[in-house]
């Protein structure tokens, strides 16, 4: 019996050790370390969130509690908000997001890699890009709702405006970083300019050009809300700006929160789309680590 007790302490002892063990060597994992802080970081912020609304310190008018927008986010879901539920609020900018910014991938990346190539297409195009880019979004859209009235055209074509630049400027960008020996080798094999961009200059360039499609992707975001305060009746940009003329600022944080979670979801999707278009950043990426 005693034998027996022995034997199953050292067993438990033994599965403890193990146990921790495991523990380690996940957080010598350098991907599990930066996750783990992460994770606590957010934590953090959520418990100071927690703290602060729950002792007084901040005005629940300004700044409600984490229940108090979780409970928004519910009625929102299921009740909705000015006659749309939170999915056809999401859906709808979702809908402008995406058209704007694959319109701006199809025209910036073909321009990004013509400009790239040709030091006379840059030249045309360049003074163009470099003026409008620098404009305030609202100033550009009150001219475009001259233009374009206050439908969908004119919010499309704002973000549309919004996302390209970054798009061109890094591509522009990618395409003089590639190794000119690449490009001479492959003219001595007989390559055409078609097949320089398929075969050199896109799958060098690809990395950067992605880059550039995320940073535009964050572009159009943050004027998603100038583009639909305008004649608009949906959208989760509308959302918040019409919930922050009446104070509430549970739906107010709570449509930052849905924007920025979307944000965070395409963004991944981009990346997982890169790495299976681009199988070679991923063995750069471990060689990295």
């Amino acid at each position: 019996m005693k034998n027996n007790l022995l034997s199953a302490n050292e067993k438990s002892n033994f599965n403890t050790l193990g146990f921790a063990d495991s523990i380690k060597r996940w957080f010598k994992q350098e991907s599990n370390k930066r996750l783990s802080i992460s994770f606590m970081s957010v934590m953090f912020m959520l418990f100071t969130w927690t703290f602060v609304t729950a002792t007084g310190l901040a005005n629940p008018l300004f700044l409600p509690g984490p229940d108090a927008v979780y409970k928004a986010f519910v009625e929102t879901l299921f009740d909705g908000y000015q006659g749309s539920t939170l999915f056809e609020h999401v859906g709808t900018s979702l809908y402008r997001i995406l058209a704007a910014f694959l319109l701006a991938c199809l025209v910036g990346i073909p321009l990004g890699i013509a400009m790239g190539i040709s030091r006379t297409t840059h030249a045309i195009f360049n003074p163009f890009i470099e003026f409008y880019r620098p404009l305030p979004p609202l100033g550009l859209y009150t001219l475009l709702v001259m233009w374009l009235g206050i439908g969908e055209l004119s919010k499309l074509a704002l973000l549309f405006l919004a996302g390209l630049p970054g798009i061109i400027i890094a591509t522009i960008q990618a395409v003089k970083d590639i190794n000119p020996t690449l490009v001479l080798a492959a003219k001595s094999l007989g390559a055409s300019r078609s097949d320089l961009i398929r075969e050199v200059y896109l799958p060098g360039a690809g990395p950067t050009i992605l880059t550039g499609m995320r940073i535009s992707l964050g572009f159009v975001y943050t004027v998603l809300v100038a583009a639909e305060i305008v004649a608009a009746s949906a959208g989760i940009g509308w959302m918040i700006w019409d919930a922050a003329k009446f104070l509430l600022s549970d739906i107010v944080i709570m449509g930052l929160i849905v924007l920025g979670l979307t944000g965070i979801t395409l963004d991944m999707v981009m990346r997982g789309i890169g790495f299976a278009m681009m199988p070679w950043t991923r063995a750069n990426r471990r060689r990295t680590k």
